[in-house]
């Protein structure tokens, strides 16, 4: 008779059936492409999770906090789009930039804005100076179609022109004010010369006065002398 002795029993695996089975596989697979995917900070916060989903739900708490976090953020990046307005030192490119910026920030968040949306909305939001372009714009182009990034290709260009106008208008008003300086310059310079002629002619009357008194005082007292001779 075979005596049996009583000891702890060796653990066994349970048994799974094929469903299992490959449940099990596909969550081993993506946990482990989930771990292979985050950097050591991230790691730390998702290494004690044994199944793919616990470790993907900690991931978006950490990157996009919670629904009603996420939400708010979306509220505030939608507020930043509605008040989207290009400041008026600001140039095309770094306008561009700030459009940008917020479509992706929106995206990230799950909501994508359109693309003829965010065209509508650049259209709208430009500076006056702009005005002549916008019209031409509407007018030749069907804005349901428009792309950003010709829509910005033609603000630049136009950009360029008018910066190429305004630096012309610089230098001829700077030329001009030189000018005027020089002209006043010469014309204090004619001035003076002529208040220089008139002093040195006042000089030459005064001096030929003085002459032509002195004679006539002379004259006047050989005459006198005369006079007084024949009364002797």
């Amino acid at each position: 008779m075979e005596i049996i002795k009583e000891g702890p029993s060796a653990s066994r695996p349970p048994i799974l059936d094929d469903a299992e089975e490959q449940a099990s596989v596909g969550n081993a697979r993506a946990i482990n492409v989930i771990f292979n995917g985050v950097d050591l900070n991230v790691f730390k916060l998702i290494d004690s999770c044994t199944t793919a989903k616990e470790a993907w739900k900690i991931l978006e708490v950490a990157y996009e906090g919670t629904s009603k976090v996420k939400i708010f953020r979306l509220q505030l990046v939608t507020s930043k789009f509605e008040a989207l307005k290009m400041i008026e030192d600001e140039t095309a490119s770094e306008y561009n930039e700030r459009v940008l910026e917020i479509a992706n920030d929106s995206l990230l968040l799950g909501e994508k804005i359109h693309e003829s949306k965010i065209v509508r909305k650049v259209l709208r939001s430009l500076p006056r100076k702009f005005d002549i372009k916008v019209t031409a714009i509407e007018e030749a182009q069907d804005i349901t179609t428009l792309k950003l990034d010709e829509l910005f290709g033609s603000l630049l260009t136009f950009e360029m022109a008018m910066l190429d106008r305004e630096s012309k208008k610089d230098k001829r008003i700077a030329f001009k004010s030189v000018y005027d300086q020089e002209n006043t310059v010469n014309q204090f310079g004619n001035e003076a010369n002529q208040d220089e002629s008139i002093a040195l002619i006042i000089e030459l009357f005064s001096k030929m006065a003085r002459k032509f008194k002195s004679l006539n005082t002379a004259g006047k007292t050989e005459k006198m002398e005369d006079v007084m001779v024949r009364t002797l």
